[in-house]
């Protein structure tokens, strides 16, 4: 997958990191054409057949704002998630997020873990283990 293409608010907001997450971060509120931006790349990364890990640097992010719940929802209501990993986010932002990821669970009738994690190197940790063990679980490829 390569960085998020021209339509995307800011170039620095999602790409791909060298162990194959997606790497977000957000600065201020997460708006609807944020949250639109995130999903599009949720979707692409799920259309190219690889693991969907998000991980999220989540320091100076405000709060997630009704149309981006809403955006959020419509975007990603058929698109599977195998791990989201949230670093520095506030109490307030772990409430909103949990909130938000368990309306996208009850509308896609899936569920995906989402950690909080205080550190990059422990979420980015938990991300590396998830994606061993689902790789460990695929059937051999002939």
């Amino acid at each position: 997958m390569s960085d998020p293409g021209p339509e995307d608010a800011s170039s620095s907001l999602l790409r791909e990191d060298p162990d194959g997450f997606l790497f977000t971060v957000t600065e201020g509120d997460i708006s609807e054409d944020t949250a639109r931006a995130i999903a599009a790349a949720c979707r692409r990364l799920m259309d190219s057949g690889r693991e969907v890990l998000v991980l999220s640097d989540a320091h100076r992010t405000g709060t997630i704002t009704a149309s981006a719940r809403k955006a959020m929802a419509d975007g990603l209501r058929d698109v599977r998630f195998d791990a989201i990993a949230v670093f520095g986010a506030s109490f307030p932002l772990r409430v909103v997020s949990t909130l938000a990821a368990k309306t996208v669970q009850i509308l896609t009738g899936q569920s995906y873990p989402v950690e909080f994690f205080a550190t990059e190197a422990d979420a980015r940790a938990w991300l590396l283990a998830r994606r061993n063990a689902l790789r460990a679980r695929r059937p051999p490829v002939a």
